[in-house]
């Protein structure tokens, strides 16, 4: 009999929740050579790693990251830990032969993405493979965006339009959390939920940015000590003892695609009442597609060569067995939520690895993505001015 996939995960807090899930759920509903079995969950502290291995069905729980990497019995690492630790453990655990899966974006500096790239290109030599989790790429309906583009529905693209709306820092006493923390975040707005803009936008157009202008705002510069791990809502003490937050709270900037599209994108965590607005855009010299997570079972879809007088956006209801991923789950109009993107994701992963395939996004997409950022960061800190994105030294799979 195929033996299981092994699977050792560092992090259960909010993404380590819905990796958990993930592995646990894709064999139910795909059709895989491998089984993911759970086998490891780490984090810092015993007992609450103790608790939250038994809570989302792990059968053993650790402390220390690098003993799970020292275990002949793991197959995969799965990292959902802060930014600033992806790059140490993902290149340690390549280099002894695990496969990783790691939550984006890929790292904090492009400097650390670049050797986790070289790191996972030298292991696929060996069958060793690695993919950043850009969950988004997952949802059928963008994923059915990205066919329509290909299939040359769109046309030749001229515009791409790119929102990332949520609200959950808008109050100025939500705590302070490490998601406001550069050293361990990277950014704030830009590379938490922008870095999903980006890599959806490249995804659906085929196209990369090839160059940035920008703005970076910081709306509440101090926030009240002692915030949760997951950072996601919660109110402070105002009176309690602050401590300051060095991350952006928005981003927005004006892109160029090397196939000739220009583009906004927009990040945000203090758009009142926008709770979890994915949007994106695309419009092309043939018609436009527009998908926004909010109503994710949905696309929105213009074709300009419909006859006259009958042109109007339709709506596309991305519920079928044509469609991508949704086969495999419910019967036709019965639709998905935020949980089955992570679940498609494990499957998608589990089928690469059996079949010897680079999973996708590697780590070198996930490169391009930090580029990005980089370049969005230097042109605000360069008033705005246009900044050229770094063109990643591209690897044999690339």
């Amino acid at each position: 009999m195929t033996p299981p996939l092994r699977i050792g995960q560092i992090g259960y807090a909010f993404m380590g929740a819905a990796h958990s899930h993930a592995w646990r759920t894709a064999h139910r509903f795909f059709d895989l050579d491998r089984t993911p079995e759970l086998a490891v969950l780490v984090g810092r502290t015993e007992s609450k790693t103790i608790a939250a291995a038994a809570r989302f069905g792990w059968a053993e729980a650790e402390t220390d990251w690098r003993r799970l990497i020292e275990r002949d019995d793991i197959d995969v690492i799965d990292i959902c830990t802060p930014g600033d630790s992806h790059a140490q453990i993902a290149i340690a655990a390549l280099e002894a032969g695990k496969h990783v899966l790691c939550e984006k974006p890929l790292a904090n500096s492009v400097a650390d993405a670049r050797a986790m790239a070289d790191a996972a290109a030298a292991a696929a030599d060996g069958g060793v493979w690695a993919m950043c989790g850009f969950s988004y790429r997952r949802t059928p309906a963008l994923a059915l965006a990205r066919q329509l583009v290909q299939e040359g529905r769109v046309g030749d693209i001229r515009h791409v339009r790119a929102q990332y709306l949520q609200d959950w820092l808008s109050n100025a006493d939500a705590p302070l959390t490490w998601r406001l923390d550069r050293e361990r975040a990277g950014s704030g707005s830009l590379g938490d939920i922008g870095a999903h803009s980006i890599d959806a936008a490249q995804f659906v157009t085929g196209q990369a940015v090839t160059a940035v202008s920008a703005t970076l705002e910081t709306f509440v510069t101090s926030r009240p000590l002692g915030g949760d791990l997951v950072g996601l809502g919660g109110v402070g003490q105002a009176d309690a003892p602050r401590g300051p937050v060095t991350v952006d709270d928005a981003a927005l900037f004006s892109a160029r695609f090397d196939g000739g599209a220009i583009g906004i994108f927009e990040a945000t965590r203090f758009a009142l009442g926008r709770r979890n607005a994915m949007r994106l855009e695309v419009n092309g010299s043939l018609g436009s597609v527009a998908f926004d997570f909010e109503d994710m079972n949905s696309l929105q879809y213009f074709d300009g060569t419909d006859q006259e007088g009958r042109q109007g956006f339709r709506t596309i209801n991305v519920t079928e067995p044509v469609h991508p991923y949704t086969a495999n789950w419910w019967p036709t109009g019965h639709g998905l939520g935020y949980d089955h993107l992570f679940t498609n994701q494990a499957a998608d992963f589990i089928r690469c690895i059996t079949q010897g395939e680079q999973p996708r996004p590697s780590f070198q997409d996930a490169l391009r993505v930090q580029a990005v950022l980089a370049a969005v960061e230097a042109s605000a800190a360069d008033e705005s001015r246009w900044s050229t994105v770094s063109e990643p030294t591209p690897t044999k799979d690339d």
